[in-house]
């Protein structure tokens, strides 16, 4: 499924002489999470230095630039916009300076009342150098009459809502905060003398760091040469885990909010076998992220699993379609299905996921053109009829297939001879944490965190 956008990944490292390169590290195995932008911010305890860059972590970054990253302390960002455009000046990490103390800061989550917060503070003469909802965060905390920095940055946190795990850096500390509900994973491991933050624990498994735990919700994370302090400032409220997370987003080889992504897609996988009894002769995953759902699907249903759709991984994010030729060529550049393992089969196609159904219906076609004598789309979860406002760019309300259309008439639509998704109560009963713990709004429109400012998105019109 490609049509839904990643957000954004962070890491820190604090007390590691090679801080910039364990940084790169960290971010190269979480390039998933975006892939718009990537930087890097460094202190040695007098000074910062930086760097970031358009694309992708390994053409932003060679052994030079990292070679001039000195500093025992970093933080590094990947990015792929969800508020703000896609741009320099709001790649991140953010850097500023306030009474020549620097601060930088990397966000992944997204606010929901940016627009009332930078209208207030721009009326007050705040002048911002970016669209990104991140800088609002340092506007807020500049304003802040404390002293230390996480207090400024309490103070700041207790003004913002939505979804946000985040990393900041100044020249003696590393500091990490997840917003109350727990939107978004953030990690904290440690190796030798070293402590590192990041949004999956695959990163840290790169760098062969210990896992120690979770940052836990409403908590912010001090770590200095003092060792470890925690305060939490916030009320205790529900939960709300990021349930695509599971789903689509992390690497299966994380785990996140208690669990593992790769055996959570298998258990979502048998729950959708379970649900479906569909007689086909092969089950084929859309690479990649379906492979898991795939394996689960067919393990339960004892029908043979089959890589018939291969992927080429070395595609990069836009592709210019000149001509019809150009287009339908387009089709095929990414996933291309093996002729010799579909040819007059009946296929039970796993995905994670249908939105608007336009990249759907290319791949059932593609299929048909291979050979398949039926095509039967199993989704390892529910329908999408709301969109996000906590991170993931899900289009608006009226542009959401299931949203509009019945299932038999979005199956018509892609071509499928049955579209079958797996049920809301199934993709609850196969997570690894109970089930009041996650937001599920764009599946049932129940939101955490009121969207007042961002209506237009639920609108069926406009």
């Amino acid at each position: 499924m490609s049509i839904i956008k990643e957000y954004c990944g962070i890491f820190g490292v604090y007390g590691h002489k090679e801080a910039s390169q364990l940084t790169y590290l960290g971010l190269y195995a979480l390039q998933h999470r975006g892939q718009e932008s990537a930087g890097i911010v460094v202190s040695d305890g007098k000074q910062f230095r930086y760097h970031k860059e358009m694309g992708l972590v390994t053409d932003v970054f060679n052994q030079e630039i990292l070679d001039s990253l000195e500093g025992h302390m970093a933080i590094g960002h990947v990015r792929y916009s969800t508020a703000g455009s896609s741009a320099l000046k709001n790649a991140q990490p953010f850097v500023v300076e306030h009474f020549a103390d620097p601060l930088a800061i990397g966000h992944n989550g997204n606010l929901t009342n940016t627009f009332e917060l930078r209208t207030k503070l721009e009326k007050e003469g705040s002048i911002f150098q970016s669209t990104m909802d991140t800088e609002v965060i340092i506007h807020l905390m500049a304003r802040s009459k404390k002293t230390k920095w996480e207090d400024k940055l309490a103070d700041a946190l207790k003004s913002i809502k939505g979804a946000y795990s985040l990393v900041f850096l100044s020249r003696n500390k590393l500091i990490a905060a997840r917003d109350p509900y727990g939107f978004k994973p953030l990690a904290l491991a440690k190796k030798d003398d070293a402590y590192f933050i990041a949004s999956e624990t695959c990163a840290f498994d790169l760098i062969q760091a210990e896992y120690i735990r979770d940052i836990e919700p409403g908590e912010i994370l001090i770590i200095d040469q003092n060792g470890l302090k925690s305060i939490k400032p916030f009320p205790k409220t529900k939960h709300a885990y990021c349930i695509f997370e599971y789903i689509y987003f992390s690497r299966p080889d994380s785990n996140i909010f208690g669990g593992n992504v790769y055996q959570t897609r298998k258990n979502l996988g048998r729950q959708l076998a379970k649900e479906n009894k569909i007689q086909s002769d092969l089950v084929v995953p859309v690479p990649d992220s379906g492979i898991c759902a795939g394996l689960g699907y067919s393990e339960e249903s004892k029908i043979p699993f089959e890589l018939a759709i291969v992927r080429n991984h070395y595609v990069g994010r836009t592709f210019i379609q000149p001509s019809q030729f150009m287009r339908e060529a387009g089709v095929k550049i990414k996933l291309n299905p093996v002729k010799e393992a579909v040819k007059g089969k009946r296929l039970v196609i796993v995905e994670d996921s249908v939105v608007r159904g336009t990249t759907s219906k290319r791949r059932v076609q593609s299929l048909r053109d291979a050979g398949a004598k039926e095509i039967h789309m199993c989704v390892s979860c529910p329908p999408h009829r709301y969109p996000c406002f906590y991170g993931i760019d899900f289009p608006t309300r009226k542009e959401l297939i299931a949203n509009q259309y019945e299932l038999k008439d979005i199956a018509k639509f892609i071509g499928a001879d049955s579209l079958n998704y797996l049920s809301y109560e199934g993709m609850l009963k196969s997570m690894p944490v109970p089930e009041n713990k996650f937001c599920t709004a764009c599946f049932n429109g129940k939101y955490p965190i009121p969207v007042k400012n961002e209506i237009s998105k639920l609108e069926l019109e406009g």
